[in-house]
């Protein structure tokens, strides 16, 4: 029933690429001797404590998903963070063969590749529907892989949290002046911003931030959304939960892929662990949806947090120094200004078409 159910799940036509695959292509007048099939045995290296709800458990369903695709042929062994290389280690581990995937996200890789933060989340950016359709159909994976190709890492989408909330605070944050001097864990685009604000950013593991916040050392954390910040326990560490996720319209989730590993595959497992990425892209974005809804719930009613929204001055400043950082990111490096130009250019496109329909809809339901 499970092997069923992932078959269902990860779909897109695999059943044709495995069935043309493994068919027997002997004649009547040929010898019934059909080799065994090779089997790859590969480990999964990751960024997220062992089965954390939403990240870790993904990286376990990619690895479900094909070992049942494949009926046996590829088969994956997740390691959680720490358990063979610390959390931000998985990109080198990738990169050197040491395992042939890794689960994380991009904006982790910045000293690895300049380009990076830009495919997993840009501040005041695309939404998770906007940036797969970027990535897909926009030649937005193309620039992603271009990324990568000096270090031996091909990278897939493989899920998506989103619109995050903007974090937990141990202070209210009520005008510019109270960014000054904050201690805040922030990652990628978002923390350079903060930076100029005046903030002084860490970049942290997840399993770090509770204890960090709890104890004084950092004053402010981001982490995730509502289902993730409620398995952390940050409501306990922190009062304020504060809204909207500027620095993370979404967060796009990435399956590195070492390319000497993967050129060994046959074709037909190729094409599986791409869909199977593809796949377990789209189940991460709709268990979010459904569990954050559940998660703020609990979170305000049963634990008292209190919820608030970023002043409009902060969000307007915030949105400035965002243009400020992302062009100056863009123009220090060729590669950078493409994906950049390449970014802008499909947003405000889509935008012009989303402000109409999903834009006008959202006004309309409330």
């Amino acid at each position: 029933m499970k092997r069923r159910e992932l078959l269902t799940v990860a779909g897109l036509g695999l059943g044709a690429v495995a069935l043309s695959a493994c068919q027997d292509n002997s004649t009547p007048d040929s010898k019934n001797t059909t080799e065994p099939q090779q089997r790859f045995r590969w480990k999964m290296v990751t960024s997220w404590p062992k089965n954390f709800p939403g990240l870790g458990t993904t990286a376990e369903h990619f690895a479900e998903t094909i070992n049942a695709l494949s009926e046996g042929r590829l088969t994956v062994q997740v390691f959680a963070a720490g358990e063979l290389v610390p959390a931000l280690e998985v990109f080198d581990a990738v990169s050197s063969g040491t395992a042939e995937l890794g689960h994380s996200a991009a904006y982790y890789w910045k000293g690895k590749s300049a380009a990076a933060p830009f495919f997993t989340a840009v501040p005041f950016g695309m939404n998770a529907q906007e940036m797969n359709a970027w990535l897909y159909e926009g030649g937005g994976l193309a620039l992603w892989q271009e990324a990568y190709a000096s270090s031996g890492v091909l990278p897939l989408p493989c899920g998506n949290t989103g619109v995050q909330m903007a974090g937990w605070f141990n202070k209210e944050i009520n005008s510019l002046e109270d960014l000054r001097g904050l201690k805040i864990r922030m990652p990628g685009f978002g923390g350079e911003v903060l930076a100029r604000a005046g903030a002084t950013t860490v970049n942290l593991p997840g399993s770090e931030i509770f204890s960090a916040l709890r104890n004084g050392v950092i004053d402010a954390t981001d982490w995730v959304s509502p289902y993730n910040d409620l398995a952390f326990g940050l409501h306990q560490a922190a009062k304020y939960y504060y809204y909207p996720g500027w620095q993370e319209p979404c967060a796009v989730l990435e399956l590195s892929i070492n390319e000497q590993a993967f050129a060994q595959l046959p074709d037909d497992l190729k094409a599986m662990v791409r869909q199977a990425a593809r796949a377990t892209n789209q189940f991460m974005l709709d268990e979010y949806t459904r569990r954050n809804a559940d998660a703020l719930q609990t979170l305000v009613n049963e634990h008292g947090v209190q919820l608030r929204r970023l002043p409009d001055e902060v969000l307007e400043r915030l949105r400035e120094l965002s243009a400020d950082v992302l062009k100056d990111t863009a123009g220090a490096d060729p590669l950078n200004q493409r994906v950049w130009d390449s970014m802008e250019a499909f947003r405000e496109k889509v935008w012009a078409y989303h402000a109409i329909s999903e834009g006008a809809m959202y006004g309309l339901r409330s």
